[in-house]
């Protein structure tokens, strides 16, 4: 079994910057991408950033330019800094990882519990 739990989530002002993180554990075999959402409650959740284990990215349109992805592989780590917030920034914030575990021969999709990102005005 593989559990992502995240956090860095919080309330900040207009402008502001903020670090998630999220990590993996468990019995994992190997990790292909992982990434963040978000999702405000009643909508469809959206992808912000992603980063397969290649280092290849892609961003929400809207975040460009603002937000970063990055991963340490050696703690089975995803990472998105904020930079730059804007109150349209505020919801809650997924992990996501595609993740083989040990003893199986597929990835699995896996997600965390959520973070929440309050951006004030």
């Amino acid at each position: 079994q593989v559990q992502l739990v995240e956090s860095g989530g919080g309330l900040v002002q207009a402008g502001g910057s903020l670090r998630l993180s999220c990590a993996a554990s468990g019995r994992i075999a190997s990790i292909n991408a992982m990434g963040w959402y978000r999702q405000a409650p009643g909508a469809q959740r959206e992808l912000v950033a992603v980063m397969t284990s290649g280092g290849s990215t892609n961003y929400a349109e809207s975040v460009k330019g603002r937000f970063s992805i990055s991963r340490d592989n050696a703690k089975n780590t995803v990472y998105l800094q904020m930079a730059s917030l804007k109150p349209e920034d505020t919801f809650v914030y997924y992990c996501n990882a595609n993740i083989r575990s040990s003893g199986d021969y597929i990835l699995r999709n896996y997600w965390g519990q959520g973070t929440q990102v309050t951006v004030s005005s």
